[in-house]
């Protein structure tokens, strides 16, 4: 289910960046740490807690070094991907690590029908080719397996794509919502958690678009 991007209905400038460096440089430059405080971090891991299959096959996409999985979950397998090394070494999750640019190389190197979860936090602003990759994940999503997609509005200026820092941050979530649909994912559910004023250790809002390959 994998494809070129259809960008109909898009700027021709949608999904460029002002910086061009290769990520493999920009992000090695850089702590492979979340830019969610602790309470958004928290929120995605209660949202995994209700969404990823116990004892599942699970990718991550754009890891990096906390991929906020709840800590008894217990999956068959845990692929991490990212184009940090040291992130992903950092990361101790992961029963497997691929060192992947997917600006430069948006193909998954993995067989068609071999996830029952895709997770993808923070990771949509930077992409520049996003449905390119969704269409990959769409391919190797098993039927009825889940994308979960999460992001706060905190992002790397720079390396984020024109499009996504134009929008405010409620209109991200739609953008989310439509690369997704048109990738082929179906059953969108999207959502958002606010931080309890309550709370001074949580500022980020935390946004959601969770989807499904379909059942042929």
């Amino acid at each position: 289910m994998s494809g070129t991007d259809n960008l109909e209905g898009f700027h021709a400038a949608a999904f460029t960046r002002a910086n061009n460096e290769p990520d493999t440089i920009f992000f090695a430059q850089r702590l492979p740490d979340s830019l969610m405080d602790m309470g958004a971090r928290t929120a995605v891991t209660a949202l995994y807690q209700t969404t990823l299959p116990v004892g599942g096959r699970v990718l991550d996409l754009m890891g990096g070094s906390m991929s906020h999985f709840p800590t008894e979950a217990a999956f068959q397998d845990v692929v991490g991907l990212d184009v940090s090394k040291a992130a992903l070494d950092a990361n101790p999750a992961f029963d497997e690590r691929v060192v992947q640019d997917l600006n430069d190389v948006p193909e998954l190197p993995f067989e068609d029908e071999s996830f029952d979860a895709v997770c993808l936090c923070d990771g949509l602003a930077y992409l520049t080719r996003p449905l390119t990759v969704l269409g990959e994940v769409v391919r190797v999503l098993k039927p009825g397996a889940p994308l979960i997609v999460t992001f706060s509005d905190q992002f790397h200026a720079p390396k984020a794509v024109a499009m996504w820092q134009a929008l405010e941050p409620s209109d991200r979530g739609r953008l989310v919502s439509v690369l997704m649909s048109r990738a082929g994912l179906v059953e969108l559910d999207t959502g958002e958690v606010v931080p309890p004023e309550d709370l001074t250790a949580w500022q980020d809002t935390v946004h959601a678009v969770v989807g499904r390959r379909p059942v042929v």
